[in-house]
């Protein structure tokens, strides 16, 4: 098994860490992982995304052009990323800011309603990981065990209190995933 995929969106967002935390589940797996991030100097806003591989085999290269699954959102990044997905791979978005939705045919197309759900909960930080939690229901391929403990390990343990509180945020997200369109 080998995942290809980009993370990409506005810095802020919680791509990296998305991509952080999926790279360190991969290691609690024993998986080879590489997790390559890619942003500009702004701190919040600019857009950001990160390329994770996670196989069962040595990875020759963390530079792709084509993934398996992308996860965007924002538009710059669907403008840029929706044809860069594989023919039959994944594209998985959070609609709030995409004027123009995904059009290809010839892929996995997924939809999440993360903003709209973060606010629901009552916090908006927990944004990144609604959606992580989405990713791992369409494609499951860590154990969750495996990404609870990834979690801690990318948290400061500072921040291990908020465990609890991602773990819900995946759970809700794994609820309110939609399939738009599946080839």
């Amino acid at each position: 098994m080998t995942e290809e995929m980009i993370i990409a969106g506005f810095g802020g967002q919680g791509v990296l860490s998305m991509g952080k935390i999926l790279a360190y589940s991969g290691i609690m797996e024993d998986k080879e992982v590489t997790w390559f991030p890619s942003y500009g100097p702004e701190m919040r806003g600019g857009t950001a995304n990160v390329t994770v591989i996670v196989s069962d085999t040595r990875i020759s290269s963390p530079v792709l052009q084509e993934y398996d699954t992308a996860i965007i959102l924002n538009q710059q990044s669907m403008d840029k990323f929706e044809k860069a997905v594989k023919p039959g791979g994944v594209l998985l978005y959070d609609p709030n800011g995409i004027v123009h939705p995904p059009t290809r045919t010839d892929i996995n197309v997924f939809k999440v309603e993360a903003t709209k759900a973060s606010v629901e909960m009552g916090n908006p930080k927990v944004f990144n990981m609604i959606v992580f939690g989405s990713y791992l229901k369409v494609r499951p391929i860590l154990s969750p065990d495996n990404v609870e403990k990834g979690l801690a390990k990318s948290l400061p343990e500072r921040y291990h209190k908020l465990i609890p509180l991602n773990l819900e945020a995946m759970q809700k997200g794994r609820e309110i995933v939609e399939e738009v369109h599946v080839v």
